[in-house]
């Protein structure tokens, strides 16, 4: 029997409430399908560590994790601390020193979810924005200068290497292919001069090793628009750091709720272990009530399974989240029901 060594990283917020589910569903799966899965867990790698301890994680914490198969994440940020401190002292080191590059966001509008969005209709709207995850806009290159004084001022840069976008491109491909063969890619080369005319080039560059993948391209702000307005058109969207992870939000929006949603962050190589994470975040309005979504983490639960090799698992997951939101009036508060997640959780469990 194959065994998975699984790092568990609740984290911050409604994290520490949204794994305990999404473990229980793997467990069954497990069983299922004959496969093992061991945990670790790294309960106290939170902002609650940082303000004790002054770091997210411990100096070894990358050394105690590369020896896993994958990671499951909760959630990171606490109104305690800025964002940009607890993200980059735990989430993006994570990402960049495993070289998980590829952040994949499915996006699904299910029957018994009603869409903000008058046009997105369940069994029409079903897609995936991959998001380009260690460089682009997100880059460490800049600083601040004259600080405190009348001309202070911030330098950010963006860098997109010519590696780093090829092989995210050709990720994006490769998905469409086995898909529905349609592929769209978010720029703005009209209005940033130097990188988005690169990135522009080397996507008609990789389009050529993919000659069935149909492909056009599309400006940020349109794009945006045409999320709302024709959420049914697309299939695989690629696009750099900052426009993917704006997009993806946008689409989970779309979809219903952003509590449902489930991210990848992957080293395709599989070099190190790739990480996966609902995209809903600490919620710290909500946390230590019982009442978070736990579809986000049960979701990217799946992902991390379809990753692993058990695609068979991982379509469990997604028939048992079509099923309960089809067949069954259980709600969490923010799919407009009234269920506590032990509640929800249970409905789900019994479907699966």
């Amino acid at each position: 029997m194959t065994d998975h060594r699984i790092a568990l990283i609740p984290g911050d917020g409604i994290g520490a409430e949204v794994l305990p589910p999404a473990q229980q569903v793997l467990d069954v799966l497990g069983r299922r399908h004959g496969f093992g899965l061991t945990y670790t867990a790294y309960d106290d790698w939170s902002c609650e560590r940082y303000l004790r301890e002054g770091a997210m994680m411990p100096a070894d914490g990358l050394d105690q994790l590369r020896d896993k198969d994958a990671i499951l994440l909760g959630a990171v940020g606490s109104p305690r601390m800025p964002d940009h401190v607890s993200l980059w002292g735990l989430l993006i080191p994570i990402r960049r020193s495993f070289r998980q590059y590829v952040n994949l966001r499915p996006i699904r509008v299910f029957e018994g979810i009603d869409s903000p969005v008058r046009g997105a209709r369940p069994g029409e709207v079903d897609f995936v924005v991959v998001r380009e995850n260690v460089e682009g806009e997100y880059s460490q290159v800049g600083g601040r200068h004259n600080t405190g004084f009348p001309d202070e001022m911030a330098v950010q840069e963006a860098v997109f290497t010519r590696a780093g976008v090829t092989r995210v491109l050709d990720h994006a491909f490769a998905l469409a292919a086995q898909r529905k063969g349609r592929l769209t890619s978010a720029t703005k080369s009209n209005g940033i001069v130097h990188t988005m005319p690169f990135w522009d080039e080397l996507v008609a560059e990789r389009s050529a090793s993919f000659p069935q993948v149909g492909w056009d391209q599309e400006h940020i702000d349109a794009l945006a628009a045409k999320f709302v307005l024709e959420p049914d058109r697309f299939d695989v969207v690629v696009a750099s750091n900052l426009f993917g992870d704006i997009l993806s939000d946008l689409a989970a929006a779309v979809a219903g709720s952003i509590g449902i949603a489930p991210a990848a962050n992957l080293n395709p190589d599989r070099e190190f272990p790739s990480m996966f994470e609902p995209v809903h975040g600490s919620a710290p309005d909500i946390a230590g009530r019982g009442i978070a979504n736990p579809l986000g983490a049960i979701w990217s639960a799946a992902m991390m399974l379809d990753h692993l090799g058990h695609a068979d698992a991982a379509k469990d997951v997604t028939d048992a989240i079509a099923a309960v939101l089809a067949k069954t009036d259980v709600r969490t508060r923010d799919l407009g029901g009234t269920a506590t997640t032990s509640e929800f959780t249970e409905t789900f469990l019994e479907l699966l």
